[in-house]
């Protein structure tokens, strides 16, 4: 079992930046893929940014390519989401999930484990 623990949203200006953060409890972390998954208000939950075990990542390119990276630290059992250049577009709930097959993937079913996500919203 493993549980997720997001945090670092809340409120920006567009073309600021932000950091989330996600910690995630138990002793296989490092075996485990994460990703990153964004829902806006009336939209489908849609992939951002994933990493492998052994930290190669993935992007979903149109939205956040060269704007957002994701990193990994598995001595704190911690993956962050680092987002420059945020726009209104990119207002959602963000949640941290868990893929104990340990291959990033793009895909929602490829998660095993959810956080309960965190507001990221980018207004003036």
């Amino acid at each position: 079992q493993v549980q997720l623990v997001e945090s670092g949203g809340g409120l920006v200006q567009p073309g600021g930046s932000l950091r989330l953060s996600c910690a995630a409890s138990g002793r296989t972390f490092s075996s485990y893929a994460m990703g990153w998954f964004r829902q806006a208000p009336g939209k489908e939950r849609e992939f951002v940014a994933s990493i492998n075990w052994s930290g190669g990542t993935v992007y979903d390119v149109d939205s956040v390519k060269g704007r957002f990276i994701i990193s990994r630290d598995n001595a704190k059992n911690t993956v962050y989401l680092q987002m420059n250049s945020l726009n209104a577009e990119d207002t959602a709930v963000y949640y941290c999930a868990a893929a104990s097959g340990g291959w990033a993937t793009r895909s929602l079913s490829g998660y095993d484990y959810w956080g309960q996500g965190t507001q990221v919203t980018v207004s003036s």
